[in-house]
């Protein structure tokens, strides 16, 4: 059975493409959705692919996530800066926790360079523009692959 990993992406994500191109690119969330998917077949992982500009709607997420024991790859976007509900869904995880941003948050200005969501995410990716989405899957599945070692080694 292949292990599951959310996609989730945070307010305004679904206008990428339109919104600050000189930004964050020419490139749609639906077509980083094809990419991700299908890299997601390649590494044989289960994808769930999801946005919402509704912080509620995200913690249900990150809690059913939790429920079907899922890794996460998040883009938070403005839902990094002071978002506790989400940090405190991440939390609850026991399966990683990727962040990325399609921009180098560290060189932006306040508030836009803080992101809480960092304190519990296993890894952060940033600034590679939308290559973060598959980098961030990648190294979801290789940080499940070695979870899943560990747990079937203490099991022998």
């Amino acid at each position: 059975m292949p292990s599951t990993v959310y996609v989730l992406n945070g307010s305004n994500l679904n206008m990428l493409g339109q919104r600050e191109p000189g930004l964050y690119g020419h490139t749609t969330l639906a077509q980083i959705e094809q990419q991700v998917r299908a890299l997601a077949d390649e590494l044989r992982l289960d994808c769930e692919f999801r946005q919402t500009n509704h912080e509620g709607v995200l913690v249900d997420w990150i809690q059913e996530a939790f429920a079907r024991d899922a890794a996460v790859v998040i883009n938070p976007a403005g839902f990094s800066f002071g978002r506790v509900p989400v940090i405190d869904a991440l939390k609850l995880l026991r399966r990683p926790v990727v962040e990325i941003h399609l921009t180098n948050i560290h060189q932006r200005p306040p508030p836009y360079n803080d992101s809480l969501v960092s304190q519990v995410a296993a890894g952060v990716i940033c600034g590679l523009g939308a290559d973060s989405y598959l980098l961030g899957l990648r190294a979801a599945a290789a940080l499940l692959a070695r979870q899943d070692a560990a747990a079937a080694s203490a099991a022998s």
